[in-house]
């Protein structure tokens, strides 16, 4: 009995537990469905339904002229999902499919058969077909038996991704650039590409996707939750015929001279556009190729380029004129017994004005003007060329200008040499772009402006979003008188039978510049140079002015400014020349003067003028 009571006690046990346990479960059921049910289910959706962003179109970079230099492709890939048709209706097309794919993609009808049926039999829903269709390709697929029927009935899955395309292939590669997102969200940049993306990159759009096997995501359908806004298109200022010219005349000299790099630009005078940049470097075998935006990037000693900024500084201060005449010594001078500065011809060229010496290229003659002159109070030199704007960086768009170095005598490192070291340019730095924007501004009648890269951004419309402005850094690098003086020196260094340029001087156009040979690893066995040309052209009225810089030629081959550097400038400067209207074209002031005149002669002078200009346009 007592037994017996046990059991019955156990088995109550037993079933009350039963009991609670099955009472719990219900109401965790009930408390979910009515409770928590709409918060698994969306944790459920969010692990297998997401918002995907889709990246818009990148905006085009055009030309001057309208030429494309860098679109956005866009690019289809093909996904079938097998799950989501029919047996019946898959039996129907496979082969009718199959033979289409094969006329569209090139391979035999056979492989796209099994392929669709090896799909269908294991229930794959995400069975790539085709990548890297064009938009072309793309809607001829989707017109296909099967497929034609969606994505729903006919299983078709369309991905799109855009690739960036330079139709000028490795012509201005680094120019133009490129852009890349980081893992941490920030960007590199550089060039075109890195300064306006923001403009170039758009809107990204919201596709939602499921989750499917293997960690794939399908897009639910083949339209989006949020359109992608396409980004702005950057029309900039260079000019692909004269990059073409540009590019290939320092490529050739590249070659030729076995040189390790080089850059080249043309700048337009007025506006300061960039009308071309041409950046080369040599590989392990001998190629050439855009490796580096050395026009930008790349600050060296400018050697014999940097006497105009020294004796505009002279000039300016009256400490010399164009008729002070400097011994060059025999062609050498030493400082504190041991730094020697040498002329390249042995013997220096005696006792000649500073014209003359700026003409030669004399080292000696030069640092005589600015040592003599300045050596008690350096800082009013250095103070003269910082006043001209050619101490800091051009605030240029691109990433990655290289800021010039001009020393001080308030500054750590200034000695006793640094002075005259500086007179024929030494231990200064400056890219050849900074250097290219000072000459420009004598070209420009001491005007100097911003080296511009952009004409503008417009959207798909081609509506102008935002036009790029002529903008002046300095007004006013020198007196009017000094720019007259130096502009002749300039001209005759490349017209005067002792001029260090005359070996480009043609009778049918005048060019005006300068020519630097600087020297490398100076205080080693194996000195290397630098050979470089700087300059405008014409030479009385500047259209565009121009710099080549040549890095290591082969020494054996040739390294001095004239035979490296200068020649590629006047292969620039004759095809170009050409193309620049012939006008008669009267000085900004005398313009001024005769338009603000009541005069009736001057009027009629005026209205002669254009009336000439006219005529020589249409002859």
């Amino acid at each position: 009995m007592e037994k017996q009571k046990r059991l019955i006690s156990r088995f109550s046990f037993v079933v009350i537990g039963l009991f609670l346990l099955g009472f719990g479960i219900g109401y965790k059921i009930i408390h979910i469905q009515l409770v928590e049910g709409d918060s698994y289910k969306l944790l459920a959706e969010k692990t297998t339904i997401q918002n995907f962003e889709i990246q818009p179109i990148r905006g085009n970079i055009y030309a001057h002229d309208g030429s494309l230099l860098a679109t956005s492709v866009p690019r289809y890939t093909i996904h079938f999902d097998a799950a989501t048709v029919t047996t019946s209706r898959f039996e129907s097309y496979v082969d009718a499919l199959a033979d289409s794919l094969a006329s569209l993609l090139g391979n035999t009808p056979n492989h796209y058969y099994k392929l669709l049926v090896d799909a269908h039999k294991r229930q794959h829903r995400y069975k790539r077909i085709a990548k890297d269709l064009s938009y072309g390709q793309m809607t001829r697929l989707r017109t296909f038996p099967l497929f034609r029927l969606g994505g729903v009935r006919g299983g078709l899955v369309v991905e799109r991704k855009t690739v960036r395309e330079r139709p000028l292939g490795k012509i201005a590669e680094r120019t133009i650039g490129y852009e890349q997102e980081q893992s941490n969200g920030s960007y590199l940049r550089v060039g075109l590409e890195g300064a306006f993306g923001d403009e170039l990159r758009g809107i990204p759009g919201l596709q939602l996707r499921q989750k499917i096997a293997n960690g794939e995501w399908k897009p639910l359908s083949n339209s989006y939750l949020q359109e992608p806004q396409d980004g702005y298109d950057v029309q900039t200022t260079l000019d692909v015929n004269i990059q073409d010219i540009t590019h290939h005349a320092l490529l050739g000299a590249l070659e030729n001279f076995e040189a390790d790099h080089g850059t080249a630009i043309v700048m337009e005078t007025e506006t300061g556009a960039i009308r071309a940049v041409a950046n080369l470097g040599r590989t392990k075998e001998g190629k050439y190729y855009e490796k580096l935006n050395y026009a930008i990037g790349e600050s060296h000693e400018p050697g014999s380029t940097f006497k105009l900024m020294a004796l505009v500084a002279a000039l300016e201060d009256q400490v010399v004129d164009t008729t002070t005449v400097f011994d060059t010594q025999n062609g050498e001078l030493t400082f504190y017994g041991k730094y020697k500065v040498r002329d390249s011809r042995k013997g220096g060229y005696g006792k000649i004005p500073i014209s003359e010496i700026f003409e030669r290229s004399s080292n000696t003659g030069m640092v005589q003007a600015i040592y003599n002159e300045y050596n008690s109070k350096p800082e009013q030199f250095v103070n003269r060329l910082m006043n001209m704007g050619i101490s800091e960086p051009l605030g240029l768009p691109i990433v990655g200008e290289a800021k010039p170095v001009i020393p001080h005598p308030d500054k750590k490192g200034w000695s006793g040499i640094s002075l005259p070291w500086m007179a024929y340019g030494y231990g200064v730095l400056m890219t050849p772009m900074q250097t290219l924007t000072f000459y420009n501004a004598i070209a420009n009648d001491g005007v100097m402006v911003r080296p511009r890269f952009i004409e503008g951004t417009q959207n798909t419309r081609s509506q102008i979003k935002k036009k790029s402005e002529v903008k002046i850094i300095n007004p006013s690098i020198c007196s009017k008188e000094t720019i007259g003086k130096v502009k002749s020196m300039l001209k005759g260094v490349v017209e005067k039978p002792w001029g260090t340029a005359h070996n480009i001087y043609d009778s049918n156009f005048a060019i005006s510049g300068k020519t630097g040979t600087c020297q490398l690893d100076y205080n080693t066995d194996e000195v290397q140079y630098v050979a470089s040309f700087v300059g405008y052209f014409p030479s009385d009225q500047p259209k565009y002015s121009c710099i080549v810089v040549i890095h290591r030629p082969d020494k054996e081959k040739g390294y001095f400014g004239n035979q490296v550097a200068a020649p590629v400038f006047q292969t620039i400067a004759h095809k170009l020349y050409s193309s620049i209207p012939r006008e008669t074209k009267l000085s900004r002031d005398r313009y001024l003067e005769i338009i603000g005149s009541k005069n009736e002669t001057n009027r009629s002078v005026v209205e002669a003028d254009v009336k000439l200009t006219k005529t020589q346009k249409k002859s």
